[in-house]
């Protein structure tokens, strides 16, 4: 008889960071020193628990030739199509038993080889590091059959010392990945769960003499103007930064005249640091972060966040990013005026530090650390307050201060994301200020700032933040005299976030507020042949919190949303305001650091949409904070009647790294006069003809009063009361906010299923009148509608007068009408563009003349929802109509019915149909943030009250 003892996997279980790493030093590449990258195609093999397969695969000449293959860095689960399983989405819930620190024994291991020849002219002298900068939960490591040891701290940096194990020839790396452990509990971040080697893997050399660990300390004066430099070394040598004639030792302090490093101006200069065995490339910024007067203070200056939360994501490859990926991130948040970003909710890969260092961002670098599962059990045994999890705690935040200090675009350390409170939290901030006493201490979850350096709060809704502001909220006297950030707001999923413009007021108004940061950055879509883009419950999740983890401001192929739009308009570096009639322009510089000698200014003029003429505007050279008065030329002469604006935009003056020339920063828009209303005399009468009437251009049906064609273009579907929108996620809000659903208050009041009945039909001597009721089945509330058709005998005029019934509760989602066209694809419109645009998201809507198609019309959000909508409407053509508005209205375009978007799951559930279905709107509900924040804010509710607007449709064919 015989049987096969299991592998012991006692360390999976362990509390402890792990064995046999190397302490964390600073991450940096070496003018000098060889590396080998390891990333590539790897053998692997899945395994359903964690000790289904004994060491053996580590041992030098084992044959895995019937292995499968991954590539690395990659997640497994994201491989394979599907054969080595899936991915897995909860936003706080753990999707294993809480039972910590133990896992389930269906634990998904995965056995990774890499077999490698080491280069015949390595270096013999020395030794080497085998690095990993990110596996997920657990890994366990070989080299050529000897074990290393094993590590937890999936996004975090972890080195081996290899020297003396390194063969020439081939060499075999082994590493076994659990995607279960200890670590997991202290990863509950509103991810994907995705395991493997997802960060690089890379042999380094390190020479005998060679650079250590380092600290690159370098402050700013401002009164001085001076920066002082000091490099701290484990191994002594030399620095020297040619640029500022600095060459002095390493420990030794050094002032000079510089330029310092702020995320307006990044300023860096190159330096290396000198051994006896290697020289290292440094980049140098000179800046002092202080808190000072209550206030976040960088080189004298408080500063005005204006930030975003960024996971790492890529719809394919899940969290392994490129640098490439990595560029597009930082860049598209430069173009649309970002400044700075929270690395959420753990430390990034290292690159982009980089190039928030190259491009300007303020960063609030996290660390690898949340616990948000125990909040259902009322943070009962959370890690954080169990001292046995103190050692790894400890060790988190030194995996991150230590690799990542060397850069100067980081001004705060963050212990972590919704972890509770307690004293491992504590120990970690001791050790932070301790360690780094150069930069602050960020920690949402601690409400009384014992830990931390600033007041932060998510999802605070407006009052309260102005209350904030105020100093009137209360708490610790340690709070009321620090800063104020909202680490997460405006919460981006779906069509959002609303009431950017509102919070960004209170931002600017009240000192203490020091910003916020949007969240999020990416909607986290994965990919999918059949769906378009998955999100959570479509891998078959036993728990999934659905599309929540689809809440960016760029869609999943970091196409901007509106929301990203709308954000760069409203918190853009220059304000740009008006008097049309005067033609006075006024200018501040909302920049806390740059002037605006960057910026070049234009000016046009148009009439009913049109540019008619366009120039140079000279704005004086302003300083952060000033603003000046200019005036534009006067207005061209045009023998043209019509609605008349300016347009002044503020446009780079000359290429930079992250835009070209000519990029717009900010612009504004306002009025010269009044925008003239249409209107005609109603000089034709209805005509019966049997069972039809005939009204000028257009023919009805004699019955029901419907509209059939109007001159040759026919009508699917008459206009008529229109009040459902298929529901937004904020409509739909958070499910802890019962009690202002709005989108659950709609359906169970019944708007989505309205009905009409028609009490008359009216053919007067000047007007066709339909007198309707609007209502839901079940309920007492209805609008009574009356439409009222009229015509010159080439234009039609539709008149509509609404009046409640009954007791309204609940705002209205939308008032308007609805009707079909048969044909219908290209569209031009006078109005606001050209992106859609809603009542609290309407900022970044600039009137103009615009065009596009149907399709091209619609906003391509991961779950389909309202959206396309454009705003400030004064006429729209399509489908050889063209329809004016008596007040300005939004329209919208599909094809398909707001029932059918109301059903789609994913955007391939929508199946464009025989009519294009067109909404007229006299009105819309604002959208807020309420899928995780604050709903629309009353001014923008759309409310049940008595309304008349009118539509004058004319043909264009």
């Amino acid at each position: 008889m015989s049987f096969r003892t299991t592998p012991s996997v006692d360390y999976v279980e362990d509390v402890s960071p792990g064995s046999g790493a190397l302490p964390p030093r600073a991450w940096y590449a070496s003018s000098d020193a060889r590396s080998l990258s390891l990333n590539g195609s790897w053998r692997f093999r899945l395994s359903a628990t964690a000790g289904a397969e004994d060491d053996s695969f580590a041992e030098e000449g084992y044959d895995a030739g019937n292995w499968a293959e991954v590539t690395v860095p990659g997640h497994w689960v994201l491989q394979g199509d599907g054969a080595f399983g899936s991915p897995i989405y909860t936003n706080h819930l753990y999707p294993f038993p809480v039972d910590p620190p133990y896992v389930p024994t269906e634990n998904p291991t995965g056995d990774h080889l890499r077999v490698f020849d080491l280069p015949s002219d390595w270096p013999s002298d020395g030794g080497a590091v085998l690095r990993f900068d990110g596996v997920e939960s657990c890994a366990r490591v070989w080299l050529n059959g000897t074990e290393l040891g094993e590590f937890k701290g999936s996004r975090l940096a972890h080195e081996f010392a290899v020297g003396e194990l390194l063969k020439p020839g081939s060499n075999v790396l082994a590493v076994r990945v659990h995607q279960w452990s200890a670590g997991s509990y202290l990863e509950d971040q509103d991810q994907w769960w995705l395991p493997g080697i997802f960060r690089d893997v890379t042999l380094l050399h390190r020479p005998s003499g060679g650079a250590g660990d380092f600290f690159v300390h370098a402050s700013y004066d401002h009164t001085a103007g001076e920066g002082t430099l000091c490099v701290d070394s484990d191994v002594d040598g030399r620095v020297t930064v040619p640029a500022l004639d600095i060459d002095v030792a390493t420990g030794e302090p050094v002032t000079v005249a510089v330029r310092p490093w702020t995320a307006e101006t990044p300023k860096l200069y190159d330096g290396v640091l000198v051994t006896d065995g290697e020289r290292v490339p440094l980049r140098i910024g000179f800046r002092t972060v202080v808190l000072e007067d209550g206030l976040i203070k960088v080189n004298g200056k408080a500063v005005l966040f204006k930030g975003v939360n960024r996971h790492e994501w890529h719809p394919e490859h899940g969290r392994a990013l490129d640098l490439e990926t990595m560029r597009e991130d930082v860049l598209l948040m430069k173009r649309h005026n970002l400044n700075a970003v929270r690395t959420s909710h753990y430390p990034p890969h290292p690159a982009f530090l980089d190039l928030c260092d190259e491009y300007g961002l303020w960063v609030i670098d996290e660390c690898d650390l949340e616990t948000h599962g125990f909040t259902e059990q009322d943070w009962r045994d959370n890690p954080v307050d169990d001292d046995r999890w103190t050692p790894a705690l400890l060790d988190r935040a030194a995996r991150m201060v230590e690799r990542d200090k060397n850069h100067p675009s980081i001004v705060f350390w963050s212990l972590g994301n919704e972890a509770g409170t307690g004293r491992g939290l504590t120990a970690m901030a001791e050790w932070i200020h301790g360690r780094d006493p150069e930069r602050l201490v960020h920690y949402e979850g601690d409400w009384n700032c014992r830990d931390t350096d600033v007041y932060s709060r998510m999802y605070a809704f407006h009052d309260e933040v102005e209350k904030i502001g105020q100093g009137l909220d209360g708490g610790t006297r340690k709070r009321r005299e620090l800063p104020f950030i909202q680490c997460e707001y405006a919460h981006a999923m779906g069509n959002g976030p609303g009431g950017l413009a509102d919070y960004q007021e209170l931002f600017e108004k009240y000192e203490r507020l020091q910003g916020a940061f949007v969240w999020e950055w990416i909607d986290h879509g994965v990919r999918h042949a059949e769906l378009g883009y998955a999100y959570g419950g479509d891998f078959g999740e036993e728990l999934h919190d659905g599309n929540f983890v689809c809440d960016g401001l760029v869609f999943p192929d970091r196409t901007p949303s509106p929301g990203l739009i709308e954000f760069k308009k409203v918190v853009e570096p220059v304000r740009i305001e008006g008097d049309g009639p005067n033609g006075i322009v006024h200018v501040t510089n909302k920049q806390d650091f740059a002037d605006l000698s960057a910026l070049a200014f234009e000016w046009s003029c148009q009439v009913d949409g049109e540019t008619v003429e366009s120039g140079s505007l000279a704005v004086p050279v302003l300083a952060p904070g000033e603003s000046a008065e200019v005036k534009l030329p006067e207005p061209p002469v045009d023998g043209r009647g019509g609605e008349r604006q300016w347009t002044v935009r503020a446009l780079l003056a000359d290429d930079t790294s992250w835009a070209a020339k000519g990029h717009v920063v900010a612009w504004g828009q306002f009025a010269v006069g009044a925008r003239p209303l249409p209107s005609f005399p109603a000089t034709d009468r209805p005509v019966p003809d049997g069972g039809r009437i005939t009204l000028g251009p257009a023919g009805f049906d004699a019955r029901t009063g419907a509209l059939l064609s109007i001159g040759g273009v026919e009508v699917g579907a008459t206009p008529r009361l229109d009040v459902w929108r298929a529901p937004t996620d904020n409509d739909d809000g958070a499910e802890w906010q019962t009690d202002t659903r709005y989108g659950t208050l709609w359906r169970t009041l019944g708007l989505h299923r309205m009905r009409h009945r028609l009490i008359s039909v009216e053919a007067g001597d000047d007007a066709l009148t339909v007198h309707t009721r609007v209502a839901p089945a079940a309920r007492e509330v209805g609008l009574d509608t009356v439409y009222r058709w009229t015509s010159d005998g080439e234009r039609l005029r539709l008149t509509v007068s609404v009046t409640p019934q009954g007791d309204w509760t609940v705002p209205l989602p939308r008032l308007g009408v609805r009707f079909g066209l048969a044909e219908a694809d290209r569209v031009e419109w006078f109005g606001g563009g050209p992106g859609e645009a809603y009542p609290d998201t309407g900022k970044a809507s600039m009137v103009g003349r615009w065009q596009s198609t149907v399709d091209g019309l619609q906003t391509p959000y991961v779950r389909p929802q309202e959206n396309g909508a454009r705003a400030d409407v004064r006429w729209v053509e399509l489908g050889g109509l063209r329809i004016e508005g008596d007040p300005e209205f939004w329209f919208t375009a599909r094809r398909w019915t707001t029932e059918q978007l109301d059903a789609a799951r994913h955007r391939t559930d929508l199946a464009a149909g025989d009519t294009v279905w067109v909404n007229l709107d006299h009105g819309q509900h604002g959208i807020g943030s309420q899928s995780c924040g604050p709903g629309p804010l009353p001014q923008y509710f759309l409310k049940a009250e008595p309304a008349e607007f009118s539509f004058v449709f004319s043909t264009t064919r």
